[in-house]
């Protein structure tokens, strides 16, 4: 038996940390109804890649990814028969999850409050950029708003110049975690009093959570910090390294003496341990230029798997920066068997991630490739919401349950 199995969830989330999150309580025994229209389909399937470069709705790998092991069902919320299905979803399930705009969810009584109505001890769970108060709540948007507000992207970069955007947005990556151990613990809650709770989030604090020591830094001593592009102020070398072949880097880290002896040992060049502009971490901070041509030049002249394995072995934290393929083949994820392949309806065989880590008792379990926009209509209105055939033909007929047709003209996000 799987830790959230019999937790039943309409997911009423889109694009990434909602989804993200629903997903992780899947993976780990929940029954999950995820809720879409072809009219406002999931936003996270126009974002690629997309099988064989060819945009189309249900050919999103990023969508895939976060919707493992869901039911989809298509259904036009806009319509007060879609409404009505939708609290009937509510009556089953056991939480609700939403991360849309704050008051989109109320404007069809599906907030936490119209929720509670329906079944008096859900669990309901909302994320957002700025949390369900305040008087930045109603303001929209996605995780690059969250990394700027949230102050991530400030401390990235190079000194003098403008603030780059994080590759990605950061906190879609950070938020997810936190609802799934408060969704844990309400459950606890609710078996113990037999009471329901509503859990909200914001993402912009999520993101300032991984800020702790800058945030704590101007708390005690007012000193703002600066970008400082892959360096560290207490440490050096610290960054990373161009390595042989087409765009390849490592990353080293030496984080004390006994590291730098290791260091200059490994890398064939003991004399830089006692040279006065490096003998001491002061001495390599205030030459911290010079000793990056020296590591950079050490560097370029091997693979980043190389100098990895090398550092590693005498003691110097190391690691290979690894594209999509590294991670595919790589030997440590390949053992703890961390890609799952299922065969997608569109997309084919293809890899979903595992949990990053593993319950003894409960392990996870990834059965079910994410569905196409619909693809579990008929199991959905019938085996857990009960409607007959004819009922499903009529609700379709009436655009209640949307299909192919409803969607409008596809435009992938470039």
């Amino acid at each position: 038996m799987q830790v959230f199995e019999g937790v039943k969830i309409a997911d009423f989330s889109w694009v990434m940390v909602g989804p993200t999150a629903a997903r992780e309580l899947a993976e780990n025994g929940a029954t999950i109804v995820h809720v879409e229209s072809h009219l406002y389909p999931d936003t996270s399937r126009v974002l690629g890649p997309f099988k064989d470069n060819k945009a189309a709705i249900d050919g999103s790998a990023c969508y895939a990814a976060r919707n493992s092991n869901k039911y989809g069902i298509s259904l036009n919320l806009k319509k007060s028969k879609g409404q009505e299905i939708a609290r009937r979803l509510v009556e089953w399930a056991d939480i609700v999850c939403e991360s849309m705009s704050p008051g989109a969810m109320a404007k069809w009584g599906l907030d936490y409050e119209g929720c509670r109505k329906i079944k008096e001890d859900i669990i309901y769970f909302s994320t957002c950029q700025f949390g369900q108060t305040g008087p930045l709540s109603r303001y929209t948007g996605y995780g690059q708003l969250g990394a700027a507000y949230g102050g991530l992207s400030y401390v990235v970069g190079k000194k003098g110049e403008a603030p780059p955007q994080l590759y990605n947005n950061y906190p879609d990556f950070i938020a997810p975690p936190y609802i799934v151990a408060t969704v844990a613990a309400a459950l606890l809650h609710r078996r113990k009093t037999g009471k329901g709770m509503y859990l909200d989030q914001s993402q912009v604090e999520a993101g300032a959570s991984f800020m702790g020591p800058a945030l704590l830094d101007y708390m005690v001593n007012k000193r703002i910090p600066e970008p400082d592009e892959n360096r560290d102020p207490y440490m050096a070398p610290h960054g990373i390294y161009p390595c042989r072949g087409d765009d390849r880097w490592v990353a080293i880290t030496v984080g004390n003496e006994e590291e730098w002896g290791k260091f200059v040992a490994a890398i064939g060049k003991p004399e830089l341990e006692t040279d006065p502009r490096f003998s001491t971490v002061l001495c390599r901070k205030e030459n911290e230029d010079e000793l990056d041509v020296i590591v950079g030049g050490w560097t370029q002249g091997l693979t980043a798997e190389a100098i990895m394995q090398l550092l590693q072995r005498a003691g110097v934290p190391a690691g290979v920066v690894a594209e999509g393929e590294d991670l595919i083949n790589d030997p440590q994820l390949a053992c703890r068997e961390h890609f799952i392949y299922l065969d997608h309806r569109v997309i084919g065989r293809h890899a979903y991630h595992a949990p990053a880590y593993r319950l003894s008792k409960t392990p996870h379990r990834i059965w079910k490739p994410a569905p196409c926009l619909g693809e579990d209509n008929h199991y959905v209105y019938t085996e857990i919401l009960g409607f007959t055939d004819e009922e499903i033909s009529t609700l379709t007929e009436e655009g209640v349950i949307t299909t192919q047709a409803d969607l409008p003209t596809f435009k992938p996000y470039r």
